[in-house]
């Protein structure tokens, strides 16, 4: 039970570290995002760009989704407009899930004590870059956590069973990574743990891909939330970030075994091989869409229409 509870604390942790990124992230850079948005949005490939460029940023696709929203609630910015940016958001996101392969256990402590102490320093560009650097030590401790407890949660029974369903059954590990994802509200913390098993030799690799897909489209519940009130406009956008990825999941789910097969050449360690494979899924999903976006929007028009 202990282990299970640290655990626990360390999804906490990674959420955390992933709000705190943010927040430093965003306090540094606000006041030209929107302003970016709504400019640089005249077609689908601009947005694309700048949805990635944007969300690989603040770290966070949720964040320019809810930000999206917000802009086309109050009619500053069309949702003709946002289908570039939801294409680019997917592709953005990958570069924390990139990012947390990185073996930086030596310099976390450091970078938690900078963190810390920059945090404590009255301006505000300087606390804004502590905000960033403490989020990025939290998120590598968590990540640590995820790996050192892995084999110790298999001594509860429940945890066990759980994980030898996830590795017997691709439609399991699917819907558990979309149920855990639209509760802890973070793909990257979702398919963060995944990589602490695959590390630790617990879960397969088919299962964590498995996870890593149903994580893509349990990330999306935030966008419908942050639409509720918004108008018409601002709910075709969280459908449109719903829609991308249940087809990008639907295509993808044949491909996993092939994908397995591959992985030894994309990577050596299991949890880089996910990494590298969700780029792929991400990048993929939102390229075979791009050309046909304008198509896109009208079949979202169509399946949403009141």
């Amino acid at each position: 039970m202990l282990y299970l509870l640290l655990f626990i604390v360390c999804i906490l942790l990674f959420i955390f570290g992933m709000n705190v990124i943010r927040t430093g992230l965003f306090n540094l850079s606000a006041h030209k995002l929107k302003n970016w948005l709504i400019k640089v949005t005249s077609t689908p490939f601009k947005g694309m760009l700048t949805g990635t460029f944007i969300t690989a940023l603040l770290q966070s696709s949720t964040a320019v989704m809810v930000i999206t929203i917000g802009l086309i609630s109050s009619k500053m910015m069309t949702f003709p407009q946002s289908i570039g940016i939801i294409l680019g958001t997917n592709i953005g996101t990958t570069f924390k899930t990139e990012i947390i392969t990185f073996n930086v256990d030596p310099a976390i402590v450091p970078l938690a004590i900078i963190g810390a102490s920059l945090i404590l320093v009255k301006g505000r560009k300087a606390r804004s870059i502590g905000l960033l650097i403490f989020g990025i030590a939290s998120v590598f401790t968590a990540m640590k956590g995820f790996e050192v407890l892995a084999h110790p949660l298999t001594s509860v029974p429940f945890v066990k069973h759980s994980l030898l369903s996830l590795n017997d059954s691709i439609f399991f590990s699917l819907i558990t990574g979309a149920i855990l994802t639209s509760i802890i509200q973070s793909s990257t913390a979702m398919t963060g743990i995944a990589m602490g098993f695959l590390t630790a030799g617990l879960l397969q690799l088919n299962a964590g891909i498995a996870i890593m897909l149903g994580a893509n489209i349990g990330t999306c519940i935030t966008a419908i939330i942050a639409a509720i009130g918004g108008g018409q406009e601002a709910k075709l956008a969280a459908y449109a970030h719903v829609w991308l990825n249940v087809f990008g999941v639907m295509l993808f789910i044949p491909l996993i075994p092939t994908l397995v097969h591959f992985s030894p050449y994309l990577a050596k360690q299991k949890d880089v091989q996910l990494a590298h494979i969700s780029v792929i899924f991400n990048v993929t999903s939102s390229l075979l869409v791009l050309p046909f976006a304008a198509k896109f929007g009208k079949m979202i028009l169509y399946l949403h229409k009141k």
